[in-house]
Parts: C-alpha cells; structure tokens; sequence
C-alpha cells in the first residue's frame, strides 16, 4: 500500500465545521490523504455568516508551514483566504523551494456579496502567489473582480479565464456555479491548451457551505497522488457532487456537505 498523499492546506478556519480548514481536513482524508493545516485565521462562523474573525500573525503562519514542510513533507498545497499583504508575503516566503503542485481557491467575494480582499491584497497574489500555482479555482464573482469587469455569459467568463491564465502562467478553473443557468458549467483554461468544459445539472439545495474549500482541497489531493490535472478537475468535482447530495442537513442557512458519506471517487 503507497503512503497517502501528504496536503498541507493553507487556510481560515472555520468553527461550524462546514468551510475552511475544517472541510479541507474532511476531504483530504475521505480522498485517502494525510491532511496538514496552517491556519491562517480563526473564525466564529456558522451556516448564517461569519460572526467575527481574528487573524493570525504572519510570522506563525510561515512557521507552521515550516514546521509541515521540515518534518512531514509535502505533495499538494491547497491555499485558501489569504486577506492581508502580510500574510500573503509571508506564505509566498515560506513555500520557496516547496516542490509540489499549489491550488489556490482565491476567496474574495463574501456569499453577501461584500469585498473581502483589498487592492493591495489582490496585487501581492498576483506578484508572488498567482505564478506559483497550478491552478487558481475563481469562482464567477471572483473571478470578475479579477477581471475588473462584469461577465455576462459563458463566453466572458471563458475569455476572463484565459487572461487570467496568460497574465499568471497557471491552469484556471473558472466556476460556473453562481451564473443564471439551469446547467452549470466549470471551464479549465490550460496556458496554451484548448478549453476543457464541465457540465453538470444544477443541484436545487442550500448545502452549499465549504463547495469551493471543498473542491479547492480535492484538486490537490489527487494531485498529489499523481492524478493529471483535467483528471484531478474531474474526481474532485465528483466528490464534491457526492457530499452535497450527502448534506445531513444542519443549520438554518447555507448548510455544510457530508463529506463524511463520500468514501472515494476513483
């Protein structure tokens, strides 16, 4: 039997146990891997919104990545909401030298809409942590931020993504989840590659909370356990498919998937 895949996810954490480092945790093991944590942030939170955070210093981020990276070892990264220039500076340090492919879920948007990164925030992804991805997974209101301008149909999303992908030098997977379609469709924008389309009918539930940790946290696990990329986009749509129709239900708002239903994929 190989030794799992070992993921380091760099993130918020979340106390309901739905989104951040929690569902990375929950995905990277029901994958079969061995899941690390450098926890970013610490939220109160819950399926209703986020009720207070409380960042953490800089310098005990990178130490935690050092203490991953030194120790146990690393095959995927998966980087979650990374909101101060600090912070961003000091992950992008940490990870220097670090061998291993990075997927980076750039949340931005809140679910009400509200901005969560600044300008100088957005600039220190793009300078030092954008390039060193192998995928950056923007969903559609990200993704727009992004692109500084409203996308009004697949075609602009897909162009959007290709900028992206030309400006950064990594694959994107551009979410079609938030667009006005009865089908939803992800797009995987590969540097020098056609487009890769995938479609799937819109499921009609509020358990959404932690669907882009989730998905973000899957890509790279099966990358680390040397699945190709489109291959990787496919399985981790698929585990993530398979938890929301396992949500069990909790909270009165955007509630969290069943990860814990979801033994494997592949």
């Amino acid at each position: 039997m190989s030794a799992p895949a070992r993921v380091l996810s760099i993130a918020g954490s979340d106390s309901s146990g739905g989104a951040g480092i929690q569902a990375d945790i929950k995905t990277v093991t029901m994958l079969g891997g061995y899941a690390m944590t450098a926890v970013t942030a610490i939220t109160a939170q819950n399926t209703l919104g986020v009720q207070g955070v409380a960042g953490i210093a800089p310098e005990m981020v990178a130490q935690q990545i050092a203490s991953c990276v030194d120790d146990i070892g690393v095959d995927a990264v998966k980087i979650g909401m990374l909101a101060a220039p600090d912070v961003i500076r000091a992950v992008a340090r940490a990870l220097e030298g670090v061998d291993a492919p990075i997927v980076l879920d750039p949340v931005m948007i809140a679910t009400s809409g509200a901005v969560l990164v600044g300008p100088e925030a957005v600039a220190s992804l793009r300078e030092t942590l954008f390039p060193r991805a192998a995928l950056i997974t923007p969903n559609l209101p990200e993704l727009e931020h992004l692109a500084g301008r409203v996308l009004p149909n697949h075609d602009a999303m897909v162009e959007a993504a290709q900028e992206l992908a030309a400006a950064s030098g990594a694959a994107v997977l551009a979410k079609g989840g938030h667009a006005d379609s009865e089908q939803i469709t992800d797009v995987l924008v590969v540097p020098g590659e056609a487009p890769r389309s995938f479609t799937h009918a819109r499921i009609e539930t509020r358990h959404t909370h932690g669907t882009g940790c989730t998905l973000s946290s899957a890509i790279a696990t099966l990358l680390g356990r040397g699945e190709s990329l489109p291959e990787a986009v496919r399985l981790g749509r698929e585990f993530v498919f398979a938890a929301i129709e396992a949500a069990p239900g909790y909270g009165t708002g955007s509630g969290p998937l069943g990860h814990q239903a979801v033994r494997c994929v592949a």
